[in-house]
């Protein structure tokens, strides 16, 4: 049995089937109105699309932001010469400033031209500082640019579909669309639905189970064997299933799969973790019965599986594939 749960709450709006209807996988078994699903579907596409608009803003910002970087160190670049030239020329003017000074003892110059020429090299170093603040600013501007360029690309993140932002709204465009398509809850295999009790008007709670679904490719049967037969019972040895609904028709199987442990009340742990253990032991037990799971080979049409029947099972032992131990048959009922 296959428990239906819708993957979204609302109220139902259809019911596509009734009570003990065969449908196949993909039917539609009911519908969750989709109007709230529907509204946030396009607040998720409005969404996508306001977030394309910030990234793209913000990819303008990081171009401007790398063009000023460019500008500054162009500037520190053009302050780097500025300095040089100017370094040339106060070795230019201390020169002639040095050799104005040694001719003037001489009397080979006159004070004025000492004068002059010291004037000149005195401007010169303050060319020199200032072309020296000019660079120290431009670099000062570099790391402000590049700081700028930092912010704004941890804003805006990696480019393209990589994009944090972009793939965060397209996530939630995504589930958007998922929630739509689950206001439609369809049938997941060839069934029966079974006991419905759901109608128009009813809500619906996300992941809880709404109808039941018999699963009509998956059915088997469970024969509960008395433990001091069960060893001779192995995976693989054919059976034979008599129901109850059809006493006159045999259907054959095989063994699918043996149980491994039943539940025992006596030894089981109580509340305080101690074993617990009846007051009354019968000293002449009944086997207890083991359950052996048969799949069923080939079930005619005209035979309904349903849930819950009895039958009887008769193991041929020894017929597995590869077992030469005889023919020795267990029953359960």
């Amino acid at each position: 049995m296959i428990e239906i749960a819708p993957r979204v709450s609302g109220p139902v709006v259809v019911v596509a089937v009734q009570d003990n209807q065969f449908v196949r996988a993909g039917d539609l078994l009911f519908e969750i109105d989709p109007r709230t699903y529907k509204a946030s579907l396009d607040q998720a596409r409005a969404q996508l699309d306001q977030t394309g608009d910030n990234v793209r803003a913000l990819t303008k910002q990081v171009d401007s932001a790398r063009a000023g970087v460019d500008v500054a160190r162009a500037s520190i670049q053009q302050a780097k010469s500025a300095i040089a030239q100017v370094d040339a020329a106060v070795v230019k003017y201390k020169a002639e400033y040095d050799r104005q000074q040694e001719l003037l003892p001489k009397n080979a110059t006159s004070k004025k031209a000492v004068e002059r020429a010291q004037a000149t090299y005195v401007i010169s170093l303050e060319e020199k500082k200032a072309a020296t603040a000019v660079l120290v600013q431009s670099e000062a501007n570099l790391v402000k640019a590049q700081a700028a360029l930092a912010e704004v690309q941890a804003k805006l993140g990696a480019l393209g579909d990589e994009n944090a932002q972009i793939r965060q709204a397209q996530a939630a465009l995504d589930q958007a669309k998922l929630n739509l398509e689950f206001t439609q809850v369809r049938a997941p295999a060839n069934g029966y639905v079974t006991n419905l009790r759901l109608s128009t008007g009813s809500h619906v709670v996300a992941n809880q189970p709404a109808l039941a679904l018999v699963d009509t490719s998956s059915h088997w049967v469970d024969g509960y064997f008395k433990e001091n037969v069960i060893a001779r019972i192995k995976p693989g040895d054919r059976a034979v299933v008599i129901l109850m609904t059809y006493p006159d028709r045999p259907i054959e199987g095989v063994v699918d799969s043996l149980g491994w442990g039943i539940y025992q009340q006596d030894g089981s742990t109580a509340g305080n973790l101690l074993p617990r253990v009846s007051p009354t032991f019968e000293w002449i037990r009944l086997a207890q019965r083991i359950p052996v799971r048969v799949r069923l080979l080939e079930v005619p049409e005209d035979i309904k599986l349903r849930i819950g029947t009895t039958c009887s099972v008769l193991v041929r032992t020894g017929t597995a594939a590869g077992r030469q131990d005889g023919s020795r048959a267990s029953q359960a009922r």
